[in-house]
């Protein structure tokens, strides 16, 4: 029952969170503004659900290209809050009732993974939303995954990056939920109605970490498979040498 409870009033939150942000965003889109609404709703959002966000390091604003590990949903919620980054995301989520919607007012990048004849397709989304100055969010594993291990970087869309569109550097950013991360996590089999469930009945609040490695520039890289290796070799050595997500000085969102 207490869990229950729990579930109906994260997801009372939620919608409360909607019902301020989206008149609002509407309207900033009415106006022809750029509307600062979603990383606002993105960051009530994840609070609602019992994140609790805190940054390590500085994140970049403007033209730089996130390359994070991919634990849960929540990922989402918690970047997009604490930056305002557009995310690139597989486009049978365009599909899904509300969420698809709602990603879009966000401008999330859709790509067909399964189809490599359209890469070059969408590495021309890719570069329009970075010339426009949006940050935008790569999971490159291309799937979540169980918090401890890397799957490998898939390369194919680092290819934006050779040459950039413009001065945008890539910062590789360690998604950190400590201890539970494992629990929390969404892999394997799990049907996302189940895992939506189970995290939103989940006690007490859930520690956040976005630990915001050192940045640097794609031009130092010959090609695409050297900039995946990189990134990797990076989020990897953060979450080799992280035991808990307080054990540093973070600043909370």
């Amino acid at each position: 029952m207490r869990a229950r409870l729990r579930r109906w009033r994260r997801i009372a939150a939620l919608i409360g969170a909607l019902a301020l942000c989206l008149p609002l965003h509407l309207l900033w889109r009415a106006m022809r503004r750029r509307s600062p609404w979603p990383p606002r709703f993105l960051g009530m959002a994840a609070r609602a659900v019992g994140a609790r966000v805190r940054i390590a390091g500085r994140p970049m604003a403007g033209d730089v290209f996130f390359v994070a590990n991919h634990v849960s949903w929540i990922d989402i919620l918690a970047m997009g809050g604490a930056t305002g980054t557009a995310f690139v995301s597989h486009d049978g989520v365009a599909g899904w009732p509300v969420i698809g919607w709602l990603a879009a007012q966000n401008n999330t990048i859709f790509i067909a993974r399964d189809r490599r004849v359209n890469v070059g397709g969408q590495l021309d989304q890719l570069r329009a939303a970075l010339a426009g100055h949006q940050p935008v969010t790569l999971f490159p594993e291309g799937t979540t995954n169980d918090a401890r291990t890397l799957l490998p970087f898939k390369p194919a869309l680092l290819a934006v990056m050779l040459p950039p569109p413009r001065a945008v550097v890539i910062q590789p950013v360690h998604i950190d939920y400590g201890a539970p991360g494992p629990d929390i996590a969404w892999f394997g089999a799990e049907p996302a109605g189940a895992n939506a469930k189970r995290l939103l009945e989940r006690p007490g609040a859930l520690p956040v970490t976005l630990r915001f490695l050192e940045p640097f520039d794609p031009a130092e890289f010959p090609d695409r498979k050297a900039l995946a290796a990189e990134t990797q070799r990076r989020v990897a050595a953060s979450m080799a040498t992280v035991a808990s997500p307080f054990t540093d000085a973070t600043c909370p969102v």
